[in-house]
């Protein structure tokens, strides 16, 4: 990415990640960069196609952090991994918040294509499911839900993140205890 675009992309992106898309307003991102809006529409032309430049910047993000995620070894690993990308965690989450607007849903649907496969393994081996992939995606997707309901710029830290798993994996087992699970197929 061109280093004069950079602290554009950078400011909206953490502003979009806390505040939404509500809060990414030409004006403001100028008085934040240090620039006035006409550089802004100079680089950018408009707010829609700055938006794109986000989305793929996202997507950058995202890639960066499902090979972090691939080569976590177990659970501590991954939620160091989780933790480090915070603000892309927020991110994500308020693409999904806003998924009515497609551009956000797609660009929610090809992070979590990537970061998904990245740490399906990982979690199947911690809800004991290695041996039932249907059920253990079926949890994943399940989570994935859940996690971006409930995070927070105050909740998305390593005691948090500890608890949510050590829950689905309480959840996992009491599911176990109540029947066959591996008898779930596609």
């Amino acid at each position: 990415m061109n280093t004069k675009l950079l602290p554009w992309i950078e400011k909206a992106y953490r502003t979009f990640a806390y505040e939404g898309p509500g809060g990414l307003k030409v004006e403001r991102l100028a008085r934040e960069v240090g620039k006035n809006k006409s550089s802004f529409y100079h680089h950018f032309v408009d707010l829609p196609l700055f938006t794109d430049s986000l989305l793929e910047y996202h997507l950058a993000q995202a890639k960066i952090i499902a090979r972090k995620e691939a080569d976590a070894a177990n659970i501590p690993n991954l939620i160091s991994v989780l933790t480090e990308h915070k603000l892309d965690l927020l991110f994500n989450r308020q693409l999904r918040i806003h998924r009515s607007n497609k551009a956000f849903a797609t660009s929610f649907e090809k992070t979590n294509a990537l970061t998904g496969p990245a740490i399906i393994k990982l979690l199947a081996e911690w809800l004991e499911l290695q041996h039932n992939s249907y059920l253990a995606e079926l949890v994943l997707r399940l989570s994935l839900e859940n996690f971006y309901l409930q995070i927070t710029d105050e909740t998305l830290n390593e005691s948090w993140l500890t608890n949510y798993f050590q829950e689905l994996r309480t959840l996992s087992r009491a599911f176990k205890s109540q029947g066959n699970i591996s008898a779930i197929k596609r």
